[in-house]
């Protein structure tokens, strides 16, 4: 009864070895990098038109009292603005230029008595 027992032990070892053989010895792996995408920063301004083109919007704006003009490159031509609309303009940098992705209309709303 011994026999057989140490003839199956010997038998679980060594087919141990024999899967051990078969799988094949694989490279380190790496996580792969995670590349972060930086977004830019969208921003607003609000202002009054004092120049308008296919291409490019020129406002005028007022920050803490000062008056400061504002030059953005359009990425298509807006349309149902003219000068002296108040408008506002979300844009981003790109490059050093500020490019204009919407502009819209500002209507006020009054105060009621």
């Amino acid at each position: 009864m011994k026999k057989a027992l140490y003839i199956v032990g010997l038998i679980f070892v060594l087919s141990t070895f024999a899967f051990a053989v078969d799988r094949p010895v694989s490279a380190v792996k790496a996580d792969p990098v995670k590349t972060n995408i930086v977004k830019a920063a969208k921003m607003h301004a609000t202002g009054k038109i004092i120049e308008i083109s296919d291409e490019l919007v020129k406002i005028e704006r007022t920050v803490k009292g000062d008056v400061e003009t504002m030059e953005f490159a359009l990425e298509k031509p807006v349309k149902n603005i003219s000068i002296n609309d108040s408008v506002k303009i979300d844009y981003m940098e790109k490059d050093g230029k500020l490019i204009a992705s919407r502009v819209a209309k500002v209507i006020f709303k009054q105060k009621r008595n």
